[in-house]
């Protein structure tokens, strides 16, 4: 979300949703504050006997913790207690995300400059690490929020770059290898153990989302960008549907720009739907409708409108599937 007022977020992403229909409240992010509240400082500030801090090149990994790690525990504390303040009382879903495995790999440097990626040995590190922290930070939200229904959203936009070797190295004339789909799957599995069988949303906003290595993995729901769909897509989107993944749908642009009316946002929806020959009573069902990606880069009144047409979109869809 934009900003970087606590309170103002969480009453954004909780005080219009009076229900599921309505749209699922969520933990804000608020990466505007600087380092620490960007997804990346966030999620390394999860991490359990693994520390890092910021350099010039970017979050490098270190021995003990230092200010950037605090600074990053503080705010998360800070936006924790936000949303406690404005869920009193609530029952049902609650979104709660973090930066999955393969994207921190790529993103934290190791002691020598080198993305994490470089060593299999410190990526399996880092994806115990983050497993151990995840669970203890669900734990705590699950305490502030007692009627939550967490559900787990791992952000993984490097995912297809991790599995194509596309990882820039740190001189930049190279890139890491590609890293074998069964070790990337296997990660991923363990990480998202870690809701002990709640829903488990993964995020990637790149193009050729892998959805069946997603769906082998455990993923109950894939979300994606649709304007980077293609018909290359159809079949293992298909597939996915009918084996009873849901699908995030980012359909509203993440950035400030005229919204259609809602029926016109969720057209492409029921097109793919009627190209893949699905019931078109199930969409209501298996797609739930979001932002393309995230809402850091919009105005505030921009990312509040965008929040309220999905809900109204998404009701469009439920109302008239065909």
């Amino acid at each position: 979300m934009p900003g970087g007022d606590a309170r103002e977020a969480a009453k954004t992403v909780t005080g219009s949703f009076e229900g599921p229909e309505q749209g699922i409240p969520f933990l804000a992010e608020l990466p505007a504050r600087g380092p620490g509240s960007d997804m990346i400082g966030r999620t390394a500030g999860l991490l359990v006997d693994l520390y890092a801090r910021v350099e010039p090149s970017g979050w490098r990994i270190g021995d003990r913790p230092g200010r950037d790690t605090k600074r990053a525990r503080s705010w998360l504390g800070e936006d924790l207690d936000a949303l406690e303040e404005f869920t009193q009382g609530y029952e049902g879903p609650l979104k709660v995300q973090a930066v999955g495995p393969w994207t921190l790999a790529a993103a934290l440097e190791l002691r020598n400059g080198e993305a994490a990626l470089s060593d299999l040995g410190a990526c399996r590190d880092l994806a115990g690490s983050l497993a151990e922290g995840l669970r203890a930070h669900l734990a705590d939200v699950r305490r502030r929020v007692p009627g939550a229904r967490i559900v787990l959203q791992l952000d993984e936009p490097s995912l297809v770059a991790v599995l194509r070797g596309q990882v820039k190295t740190a001189s930049e004339y190279r890139t890491h290898r590609a890293v074998d789909r069964q070790v990337v799957e296997g990660a991923l599995r363990d990480v998202m153990a870690v809701n002990g069988g709640g829903p488990v949303v993964v995020h990637s906003c790149a193009p050729d989302v892998p959805f069946a290595l997603l769906r082998r993995a455990g993923a109950d729901a894939i979300s994606f960008d649709f304007s980077l769909l293609t018909e290359r897509d159809d079949e293992t989107i298909g597939e996915a549907v009918e084996g009873g993944t849901k699908l995030f749908a980012g359909v509203v642009p993440g950035v400030d720009g005229p919204l259609s009316d809602p029926a016109g946002s969720v057209m492409g929806v029921r097109t793919l739907w009627r190209r893949l020959g699905l019931n078109p009573g199930s969409l209501a069902e298996s797609v739930v409708l979001t932002p393309s990606c995230g809402l850091a880069g919009a105005s505030p009144a921009y990312a509040r409108a965008a929040l309220a047409h999905c809900a109204r979109a998404a009701r469009s869809l439920a109302d008239n599937p065909e």
